[in-house]
């Protein structure tokens, strides 16, 4: 077969490809070969701005040439490098080659030595894939639930005055407001972004073991150090692990996997709830025409988006903890578990981007059925027990707690007569009881908390 979206194995390069496809530039192979581009073509600029000895004649005009061998990166490009690659049996030592003959067209000469000078594959690897990382991040990924939460900002809002029966333990409880449940949900997710955007993208950069070794025998007399921390921050603006084996350690990676990880967490919680409201006819769904919710009950419109969410957020969430759980791990100096695992770091990003997507489309369809919340309300007229007992405990009432225990766990329902007769028969002034009438299941939900 030839590969194609209808033939590829993983759902996200084919069914769910179009939705995911711009995170190709940052997680695919293409996306690695030409970040790995980028930091040796930057690597090699600043040796040349250091100088070192044998590069301070390099004509500085020439370094947005160089610079446009990653800009202008072509598939061609990375094509011509795994070409290279299959005789190498090394992707880094491929990339090598690749910008010293393009090095060499520009007329640097035996200047081009000094491309990976004193480097391990590592420094290349430990620095392409955060800096890959960060700008998907910031271009695509963090966006993405920035969209999100502004929209559920905006329903937080619009349901602000729209009084709902609240349910704990699947029962029915205190009443609240629909806007504020959903800010519930704001609140939780702007906490976690917060923290997202505090954790630093780190990079290792120092040589075979982390000690500039190389470096140093060479020029002992350079703070190769003070070089390593400037490029990082200056060129690549990643933050350097200072002490290090061969390899980053992986600590911040994981602290940013699992912050996500607890993001999607929340919309899976989000996702539920907002299931169960459907059921419960809170919402009914815009109907698409043409669109089908079973293959054999017509009637039905499923509430398929927050579904897919679900799913999506589960997928993402379990690659995300092995991640996290395995990066840090590296036995000794080095070993290569993580470079096979790390190839899959874009995979619950692309789970998370579907799912957000599918979030947003729901959202978007859902129309609110104020009646249905209304009904409800009236149809569970025990919950303003809270409220009388309460009130009767502030005047000095007897055993209050238990009065209301007796009539609302009475087999019979309890409606607005039973319980407005109830307070007629209390041995209370007549102002507390003015007070006690007008407490409702709508009225009865709390203070405005945003």
């Amino acid at each position: 077969m030839n590969f194609s979206p209808l033939t590829a194995i993983s759902p996200i390069d084919g069914r769910y490809h179009s939705q995911v496809e711009e995170l190709a530039l940052y997680f695919s192979e293409f996306g690695l070969i030409r970040y790995r581009v980028l930091v040796e073509i930057e690597y090699f600029i600043s040796l040349c701005q250091l100088p070192l000895p044998q590069l301070q004649q390099t004509d500085s005009s020439l370094f947005d040439q160089m610079r446009s061998i990653y800009q202008n990166f072509t598939e061609e490009d990375a094509l011509k490098i795994k070409a290279t690659e299959k005789v190498t049996n090394h992707d880094v030592k491929a990339v090598e080659y690749f910008i010293k003959e393009k090095l060499s067209d520009l007329g640097l000469g035996e200047t081009i030595e000094f491309v990976h000078f004193g480097l391990t594959s590592q420094d290349i690897n430990n620095t392409a894939i955060p800096m890959s990382l960060k700008e998907a991040m910031e271009q695509i990924v963090l966006p993405g639930y920035q969209d999100l939460l502004k929209k559920l900002m905006e329903l937080a809002e619009m349901w602000k005055s729209i009084p709902m029966l609240a349910h704990t333990h699947g029962q029915p409880a205190s009443p609240t407001k629909l806007g504020k449940e959903i800010q519930v949900f704001v609140n939780r997710i702007e906490q976690q972004i917060t923290l997202l955007q505090s954790i630093p993208y780190a990079g290792k950069f120092g040589g075979a073991t982390g000690n500039f070794n190389a470096h140093h025998v060479a020029y002992p007399f350079i703070d190769w150090v003070g070089f390593g921390n400037t490029f990082l921050q200056e060129k690549l603006h990643l933050t350097r692990s200072q002490v290090t084996t061969q390899i980053e350690h992986y600590d911040h990676l994981a602290a940013l996997l699992d912050n996500i990880k607890r993001i999607n967490i929340i919309l899976v919680d989000f996702s539920r709830d907002i299931w169960q409201y459907i059921s419960m006819g809170y919402f009914k769904q815009k109907i698409k025409a043409g669109e089908i919710g079973s293959s054999a009950m017509p009637h039905k419109v499923n509430p398929i988006d927050f579904e897919n969410a679900e799913g999506n957020l589960g997928m993402a969430n379990a690659i995300f903890s092995f991640l996290s759980d395995k990066l840090p791990i590296s036995r000794l100096q080095r070993d290569l578990t993580d470079s096979t695992v790390l190839r899959n770091l874009g995979v619950p990003f692309s789970h998370s981007l579907i799912a957000l997507k599918s979030l947003l489309k729901g959202i978007n369809k859902l129309e609110l059925n104020e009646q249905a919340l209304h009904n409800d309300l009236e149809d569970n007229w025990a919950v303003v027990a809270e409220a009388i007992q309460t009130v009767l405990r502030r005047e000095g009432y007897p055993a209050p707690y238990e009065a209301l225990k007796e009539l609302t766990r009475k087999n019979e329902k309890i409606t607005k007569e039973a319980i407005s007769a109830f307070i007629d028969r209390l041995d209370i002034s007549e102002v507390v009881k003015k007070e006690l009438i007008t407490i409702s299941p709508q009225s009865y939900t709390g203070v405005d908390l945003y």
